[in-house]
Order: structure tokens, then sequence, then C-alpha cells
């Protein structure tokens, strides 16, 4: 049987154009989808776009257009994004599509059936922002108007006939499953506010509504849509074609290895679609990780605030690559994290031009002259070029594991750790006075392209073009990048001939005024 892993981002809700948080959390399971595929995994990568609601039957007819032509401009820039952040995402989901409102419907079919959904009232306040329902104490008043404490939107109170989920019902089992799945939620922080929660007592779910037409409608009621959550969570199966389990996607895939979130809906995904899961007798997810925002300034993004950070703008300035390592290296995963232009700038001249892109020129130029163009073959290796080399191969079962824990921290560390020890490397063993002993000379120069290759293997699922431009160097294709060759110290084939690379990171010029 092959490994298989399943990731999945938040599906992204298109009432305004994409910003820098739905680039972190895209990039973040591109890195996670492309180091599992060089592992070896067979991997399914969702996102997608969550097209129903109040708030996008609103924003249309603002436009004076229908939803669906708004979802379908809005949508468009969402899968563009994927284009432009490079990923890997094997398919794009549409809550509007065929395919999902037959799972949706079957879903429901299927807790009306268990007698987990009843018809009643609701009064409360609602979120049409957030598509969140609010207790008493999860509100505050500002001036006279009514927000969310958490996300600080707006809340009207509304009444009105109701389809309810019997969330109650699943208090006890969701704190059962908590307790014997420990890894279920993480961060740790994050996974002990859902247990609070949820301790502090469930209420029954509104899970339809009737003030409005855009939605799924209920199966049986035609004057219902379904909540927009029991609607969106649910494309993580519509996407394996369930309720077919015979599906080679749902046999293969489901349960999902990881859900990555943001932490502002880690309830809907931790409480609400486990309960769901766990009434309609299927399995759930393994892990469901929620992880910081990117904020401007102190503060989330937000449209109504106006401090929108657009990735397509810093992209255009300083290249996708050095975006994707910046955010995956300086925003503490798990954390909130700020984008400083500065740090950035920083991370390119230092990381990226000195330290990697330096690497790589430094050792082709020097073995292009020294060693007539081609990896050397009559080599030696001593213990200081195994010490060096071996270091991959003792740790590579580290680097699963950590990764498995969604340990980002480490592993850029470990990266970091190995470009520095690499370049010294390099320079303690001065290969330039060694030309009277030429196999001490092609050793350290074939130790130190072993090295540029492996590090560039470690580095694709962050930099992939950069990594590939690297490569270039051996004549290496992306489909040859694989994680288990790390721990072979003589993979590059002697000599076969080396090829000179462009630069592949221009530093920036700071202003020092």
């Amino acid at each position: 049987m092959p490994k298989t892993f399943y990731i999945t981002t938040p599906i992204y809700y298109p009432s305004a154009k994409p910003h820098m948080g739905h680039a972190y959390s895209s990039i973040i399971a591109d890195f996670f989808a492309r180091f599992k595929r060089i592992d070896g995994f067979d991997v399914q990568f969702l996102t997608g776009t969550d097209e129903h609601g109040l708030k996008i039957q609103r924003s249309a007819e603002k436009q004076n257009i229908e939803p669906l032509e708004f979802c379908n401009q809005i949508s468009k820039t969402f899968r563009d994004l994927s284009q432009t952040l490079n990923l890997t995402n094997t398919d794009f989901i549409r809550t509007t599509e065929d395919r999902h409102k037959k799972t949706v419907q079957h879903l429901w079919k299927e807790l009306e059936k268990n007698d987990d959904i009843y018809l009643s009232k609701y009064s409360g306040w609602y979120s049409v922002s957030d598509e969140a329902f609010y207790n008493e104490d999860e509100i505050e008043d500002i001036d006279g108007i009514k927000r969310s404490i958490s996300s600080k939107s707006t809340v009207e109170w509304i009444e009105e006939e109701s389809y309810f989920f019997r969330l109650s019902k699943w208090e006890k089992p969701l704190l059962k499953y908590y307790e014997t799945h420990p890894n279920f939620i993480a961060p740790e922080s994050k996974k002990n506010e859902v247990i609070s929660f949820v301790k502090s007592g469930l209420k029954d779910l509104s899970v339809s509504r009737k003030s409005f037409s855009w939605g799924i409608k209920v199966p049986s009621n035609n004057d219902h849509v379904i909540y927009v959550w029991l609607d969106a969570l649910t494309n993580y199966i519509s996407a394996l074609n369930y309720p077919n389990t015979d599906d080679v996607l749902f046999k293969n895939f489901w349960p999902a290895s990881i859900h990555l979130i943001g932490k502002d809906i880690l309830r809907f995904h931790a409480v609400y679609w486990p309960a769901f899961l766990l009434a309609a007798k299927i399995e759930l997810p393994l892990r469901v990780y929620g992880h910081g925002w990117i904020l401007s300034g102190d503060e989330k993004m937000s449209k109504s605030k106006g401090n929108i950070l657009d990735p397509i703008e810093i992209i255009d300035q300083y290249g996708l690559d050095p975006l994707r390592y910046y955010l995956i290296k300086e925003v503490s995963f798990g954390n909130d994290g700020n984008i400083s232009q500065e740090r950035l700038e920083d991370c390119i001249n230092s990381d990226l031009a000195n330290n990697f892109g330096n690497l790589c020129q430094r050792v082709t130029a020097f073995a292009i002259k020294n060693c007539d163009g081609k990896i050397p073959s009559e080599i030696k290796f001593q213990d200081d070029d195994l010490l060096i080399l071996n270091k991959f191969k003792n740790n590579l079962d580290n680097i699963r594991s950590k990764i498995d824990c969604q340990n980002i921290n480490f592993y850029i560390d470990y990266i970091i750790n190995s470009l520095f020890e690499a370049n010294k490397y390099f320079n303690d063993q001065e290969p330039w006075k060694k030309k009277d002993d030429l196999t001490r000379l092609n050793t350290i120069v074939y130790t130190t392209l072993e090295i540029v290759r492996k590090i560039s293997f470690l580095l694709y699922p962050i930099i992939p073009e950069s990594s590939l431009k690297a490569l270039k160097i051996f004549d290496i294709e992306e489909n040859k990048i694989e994680l288990h060759t790390i721990t072979n110290n003589e993979y590059l084939t002697k000599g076969n001939n080396l090829n000179k690379i462009e630069i592949l990171f221009k530093k920036i010029e700071k202003n020092n005024d």
C-alpha cells in the first residue's frame, strides 16, 4: 500500500480579495505537501472557496449582481492566487459545485436519520461577518454597538425558525475523544482552550437559516438553507466523493492527515466538525492545527479595518520564494507573526543570498575551475568530511518526526545551521591550498557539492523554484528529489559535468539614511 497524506487549508470566504493571511495558510500547507511528496507519500492537497451565506448575498446585492456571478469573480482570484504562490494543490473545491451540494445534503439526511437534527426556534446573537452564533458572555458593548469579544465583529439579534443539531448530546463523547486522542488538536494551548470550552457546556447548534436564500437547501424543507459552517466543513469529504465510501479517493485519503486552519476558526473544526462526523458515524480527521494570525501592526488583518497586506505586492517587489521563506522562518508556527520589510530584506540578504546562494556559486565556480568542470572522481573521505555529511544521515528520522508534529521551527533551524556549517567547512578546509594534493582537494569539493545537494533537497518544500535552480548544477530534475537520498554520501555521479548557475538571490540594497 502506498503511503498517503491528505492536507487541507481552510476554504476561503470570497467576500473580498485574498490577503496575507490566506497566503500564509496556503504556503504552510504547500510546504507540508511538498515535504511529504519528496518523502515518498501519495499526497492529496485541498484548498478552495466557501461561497454561501448572508455575507456573500449582501456583497452581491451591493454590486447588483447575482450571488453566483459574484462568487465566480472572487473565487477566480483565489484560484489565481494558488498559481501565484506556486501551490501544488491537487484539488480546488467550491461549495457552489454540484459534487459538494450532493454531499452536504446526504450528510444532512444522515444526521436527520440518526435523530441529531430537530426543528425549533432560534433567538440569539449572530455575526454576519463571522457567520457565527455567540453566547451572551462572548459579546461586549463598545460605544453602543454589540460586538464579538474574540473577532470584534458586530453582532445582531435574530429570532427565527431553525433546525438544530444536538450538539449537547456530543459533549461527553467529544471530551472522551480528546482524552483518548491527545494529538487531535494542536498546538497544546489551543487544545486546552477547546477542552475548556466544551467542559463549560455545549448548547444545541442552529444549523439552518430562513432569513436569506443563498445557500444549500435543507432537503426536507426548501424554506431553509443549511448553516454555512455545516455546509463549508463538509468540503473536506465532498472533495473525496463522499458518500461513495468505495471511491478510491475516499478509501485512500480519509481520514484527513491534517486540517490546517487559522486559530479563529478552531472551534468550528475541533468541536462542531467532529461532532457532525461522530453523529454521522464517519471517522474523524487525525489532526486539526490552529495556527496564528499574520498581523498588521498589532491587529489581525480585516477588510473592515483597512489593514490588508497584499501578498501580490510583496511578491512583485521581492519575489515569491523570499516571501515563502520569510513566512516559514520568521513566523514561529503556531503563534502570531508580523510582516516586516526590514526583516524580509535581512532574510534575503543573509540567509538566501549570503548563506545559500553564495555557497552554491562559490563551490561550483571553484569546481569548474579546479576540477575540469566535473564532479570529482578520485575522493577519499576523512573524519571531517564524514562528520558533516553524516549529520544529514543521522537526523533524517528526527526531521520526519518533527514534521509530523508540525515543528517547522526545528526544520528551518536545522537548514540554517547546516548552511552555516557548510560554509564554515569549505572555509576551514581551504581547498585552494590543496592543489598539490588533488585527492584532498577533490574530496573537499565533492563533500561540499553533496551538502549543497542535500540542503537544496531540504529547501525544496520552502523555496521550490530557487532549489530547482540550484539543482541545475547537477542536472537534477524535480522528479528526482527524494528525501531518503540525503542519507547517501556518494549520490552525485563522479565525472558528470557541472553547470554554472545564475545568481539565485539578488541582494537588497539598503538605504542607510
